[in-house]
């Protein structure tokens, strides 16, 4: 439901909320804006704007809907303390997709967020000696980060081979084919982040 401005001569609802002033001072301090330039721009006094960053007022919608064009923000946004309050997701071990390779000696699970998979993608991956995982090439510019938790991996790429053990990680341009292994004689585990959309590098 949207919200409606109301006249200076209604008393409108009276908003309580100990979260209102902390975001109407970020939002101020996020466009670098003083108290009179935000009064100013808002139409709103100085001093009412001063009293409500420090909640000592409880302004009406209309004040808050002045206050949210200026900083131009929904008043829903401008309601909302989600800012303050800590988010938090948790995917149990059913939930996270895996991937797991013909031979059944790999298995990459997903445990990046769907969210951000177009420019952002990370994986537990775990595959036991001798398993390999062999990707096409990323858009131009991908980026891969590839951290060895435990055994020892093997990364090539046209050719060219570099190795890695526990605590080492390599980076390497991934908009090519390329191909991962696990070598020696313990299982692989090692967690794989891919950067798309990268800047490009010559």
């Amino acid at each position: 439901m949207a919200w409606r401005p109301r006249s200076e001569l209604e008393t409108g609802a009276q908003i309580v909320s100990g979260q209102l002033g902390k975001t109407v001072q970020r939002l101020r301090k996020a466009y670098n804006l003083s108290l009179s330039e935000l009064a100013e721009q808002s139409g709103v006094a100085k001093s009412i704007i001063s009293q409500i960053e420090r909640n000592e007022t409880n302004p009406t919608l209309a004040t808050i809907w002045r206050l949210s064009q200026a900083l131009d923000v929904s008043i829903e946004r401008v309601l909302a303390s989600a800012e303050d309050e800590p988010f938090v997701e948790k995917l149990g071990r059913a939930e996270t997709p895996m991937l797991v390779s013909d031979d059944g000696k790999v298995r990459l699970a997903i445990i990046g967020w769907i969210r951000t998979v177009e420019w952002l993608q990370w994986y537990d991956l775990k595959a036991e000696a001798g398993g390999a995982l062999e990707s096409d090439a990323h858009q131009r510019g991908s980026l891969e980060c590839l951290s060895v938790l435990s055994g020892e991996a093997e990364v090539e790429i046209a050719g060219h081979v570099e190795a890695a053990r526990a605590g080492e990680t390599l980076r390497y341009r991934c908009d090519r084919p390329h191909v991962i292994r696990a070598v020696g004689r313990e299982p692989l585990h090692a967690t794989m982040v891919c950067i798309m959309k990268a800047a490009v590098m010559e």
